[in-house]
């Protein structure tokens, strides 16, 4: 049962009004945790938006305004469509005496919503937050993978103490270890140092300049489609996209890129949390970075309301096969695609075990992949996922 108590209600006496004058925005259809109205009926929701201003775990070491209000004024204004899915707010977590508390709470609420299927977007705070979501997950003791848009790895070295910048090397150095892959989407090679990015090589993790990622963002989507948890560090978006940041750089992802990334997410089956941190509303102008932030949440909301349960069935049923011969395997390698939605799988090893992959044994990839395939070549996203396993 949801802790409720964890929890702050929206408090601005504007707010409430905004939610009772404007009918076709999704402010008429969310369930927000308000004065007025008290904890929202969780019983039917697939989405639950939690916002939180924890920054004690910033590498930057000051505080940064919350900006949590900004984001929801904004996307309540945004339209709602009859096929969304329901949504419900439930305020602002209160943060904990020590940072270690919020960590707790924080893991406590995420473990119950992923039970009851809930996808928890959560917005506002630092990367280390990524953490207790990781905790949350591992609770399950199953294999998840975690994909980030990031313009940096956040390894740091074991020496270093834990904050936004080092969580995921905390993270992989924990025993018994649930982290089956993890993929880095649009790093700037400035911000990473060499070490760094031979230790996601050994590690068999995937990374992607942010170069090549702009280049043809559709690539990304079966990255995004492995995926349990997306965490978005909004420094991985340029500045004149996103001023309100709390590392703000002159290059990174276009506004429209990073929702489609978020489209992307939305549409994945299996992802099942949603984390956008590094917002700093001090630094915001004209509240660009708060309206691009929630326009992220609409995409990602439209995704989920569409969904296709795609995946592949024992039988193949909905799915065109393809077989391609592969010279240095020895055998073919089976492609699919899905005739509704288009999207492309390919299938691992049968030897490959299930419970590895958490899924079965089809790997998410694209139409390039099996173009790749066509010419004789093992497609990279293959090779890359033979390793790992």
């Amino acid at each position: 049962m949801l802790r409720t108590e964890f929890f702050t209600p929206l408090n601005d006496p504007a707010f409430d009004l905004m939610l009772s004058n404007i009918p076709d925005s999704l402010a008429a259809s969310v369930l927000v945790h308000s004065l007025k109205n008290g904890f929202p009926d969780t019983a039917n929701a697939k989405i639950a938006i939690i916002g939180i201003s924890e920054y004690r775990g910033s590498v930057f070491n000051r505080t940064f305004k919350n900006g949590t209000d900004a984001i929801r004024e904004k996307l309540y204004r945004l339209k709602n469509h009859e096929k969304f899915c329901n949504i419900v707010d439930l305020g602002d977590l209160i943060p904990g005496n020590t940072i270690e508390d919020t960590y707790f709470a924080l893991t406590e609420i995420l473990s119950e919503l992923l039970n009851r299927e809930i996808i928890p977007v959560v917005i506002g705070g630092s990367n280390d937050l990524a953490f207790p979501f990781y905790n949350a997950y591992k609770g399950f003791n199953k294999l998840i993978n975690i994909a980030a848009i990031d313009s940096r790895f956040d390894l740091g070295l074991p020496e270093e103490t834990f904050n936004s910048s080092t969580w995921l090397g905390k993270v992989i150095l924990q025993q018994p270890n649930f982290l089956f892959n993890f993929s880095n989407i649009g790093y700037q090679t400035y911000f990473v140092g060499a070490g760094s990015v031979d230790l996601m090589n050994k590690l068999y993790f995937d990374a992607y300049r942010l170069g090549q990622v702009r280049s043809d963002i559709t690539e990304m989507e079966p990255v995004i489609r492995t995926a349990d948890l997306l965490t978005v560090d909004l420094s991985s978006v340029r500045q004149a996209d996103a001023p309100g940041n709390t590392n703000p750089s002159p290059n990174g992802f276009t506004g429209e890129e990073v929702c489609q990334a978020m489209m992307y997410a939305g549409l994945n089956d299996h992802l099942s949390g949603l984390g956008i941190f590094e917002f700093d509303a001090a630094s915001d102008r004209q509240d660009q970075t708060a309206h691009l932030v929630a326009q992220m949440i609409w995409y990602f909301i439209e995704g989920v309301s569409n969904r296709k349960n795609d995946f592949p069935s024992p039988n193949h049923s909905g799915f065109i096969t393809y077989r391609v011969t592969i010279e240095s395997m020895g055998k073919d390698l089976v492609f699919l695609k899905h005739k509704t939605s288009g999207r492309w799988w390919m299938e691992m090893p049968e030897s490959t075990p299930k419970s590895r992959l958490n899924r079965s044994n089809f790997l998410p990839c694209s139409h390039k992949d099996y173009q790749q395939a066509c010419t004789n070549e093992m497609p990279d996203r293959y090779w890359q996922a033979l390793q790992k396993l």
